[in-house]
């Protein structure tokens, strides 16, 4: 079978979907991404890429392009009020090379444009809304809300941690709400009066098991703001500045201060879900990705790295199947097999939140 005689269709058009439509692309394969949105967009919090994902970067020639909006951050620290350091940490090494002990901080709207950027145009459709899919065994048939139906030998479904796909062919798997929600907002670089380290550490600021984060954004000159605090679920919480301010008066008074100084409309309040681990991620032609395949907490900020590695280890086994040494459904298995034990650790660890407890920044030190 030849690179260019499989058809794969991605959907989901995010850092999971792009990702791996770059990774099959530097292998000289196709792939159509349909996203359900009139544009492509990510909402969210500025995020460390880790030295695993940076090397997928590398190896889709966008790394040039990634180094542009990101900085290097060295060390992490966790901090009680306004001022008392618990922990300063170097950040793991997660790789053989021993000076990998970093990470680069960007926001997740940056990292989506950096993929979407590395994709030919003709291979984005945007308005396309998933209604149904359809297994036939050796392909698959996709149905869309605009009427467009395909056939694909492979379909990824990077649909997120409520994923339609997977509840059509894998079985429901319900979110679990960790009884916490994030407000999430973009500041600028002042507007965290002095709080926000220039030196591109990432800060945890704790009170008991909730957390605030300020992750220095140096190219945008900006902060990117989590508030991690109990909270009622709801898929788009309504709250009133006053029950955010009421939720934070645990922390410094530098801190509500800077809250207090944010607009409401600006802020993003979303309940922090994931998923148990699921045991089956594929059928013969369908594989489920990132959030959709393994949806994780926060606190570890492994979620879009996760989904990142995925793509690549994806890809690669699918190229063995574009190359006739293994079928598609052996490609998808194989995939499935390695990437499984990393994302069910991770999905553990990142249920561990930040304390004044804690030990150390990163759990995960235990286990590399």
């Amino acid at each position: 079978m030849s690179t260019n005689s499989l058809r794969i269709a991605v959907i989901g058009g995010g850092i999971a979907g792009t990702a791996v439509a770059n990774a099959l692309k530097v292998r000289g394969i196709r792939a159509d991404v349909y996203e359900q949105a009139s544009e492509f967009a990510e909402v969210g919090a500025g995020i460390g890429l880790r030295p695993p994902s940076v090397n997928c970067f590398k190896k889709w020639d966008l790394y040039e392009a990634l180094e542009k909006v990101t900085s290097r951050s060295d060390l992490m620290e966790i901090i009680q009020g306004d001022d008392q350091v618990l922990i300063r940490e170097t950040w793991p090494v997660l790789t053989e090379d021993k000076t990998d002990a970093y990470a680069r901080l960007i926001h997740r709207a940056d990292v989506l444009d950096t993929l979407i950027a590395g994709v030919p145009e003709d291979q984005l459709h945007l308005n396309h809304r998933l209604t149904e899919i359809i297994d036939h065994g050796m392909y698959s048939e996709v149905k869309f809300a605009n009427g467009n139906k395909i056939e694909a030998d492979i379909v990824i479904a990077a649909d997120g941690i409520r994923s339609p796909i997977r509840g059509q062919v894998l079985g429901q798997h319900e979110p679990v709400y960790s009884g916490y929600l994030a407000h999430r907002v973009l500041i600028p670089f002042e507007a965290a009066l002095g709080m926000a380290s220039e030196e591109n550490i990432l800060r945890i600021y704790v009170d008991g098991d909730n957390s605030f984060y300020l992750l220095p954004l140096e190219n945008r000159n900006q902060v990117s703001v989590d508030i991690t605090v109990p909270g009622e679920f709801a898929w788009r919480p309504e709250l009133t500045k006053e029950e955010i301010m009421e939720s934070i008066k645990g922390f410094g008074p530098t801190l509500q201060k800077i809250v207090e100084n944010i607009k409401l409309e600006d802020i993003v309040s979303r309940p922090l879900c994931d998923l148990e681990p699921i045991s089956k991620w594929s059928t013969k032609t369908i594989t489920l990705i990132g959030d959709a395949a393994h949806a994780m907490l926060h606190n570890q900020g492994q979620g879009a790295n996760m989904a990142i590695q995925d793509a690549e280890v994806l890809a690669e086994a699918i190229s063995e199947a574009a190359a006739g040494t293994i079928t598609v459904a052996q490609s998808l298995q194989k995939y499935e097999e390695q990437r499984k034990p990393i994302t069910k650790l991770y999905q553990e660890l990142s249920r561990l939140f930040p304390t004044d407890q804690a030990e150390t920044a990163f759990p995960e030190k235990a286990h590399f």
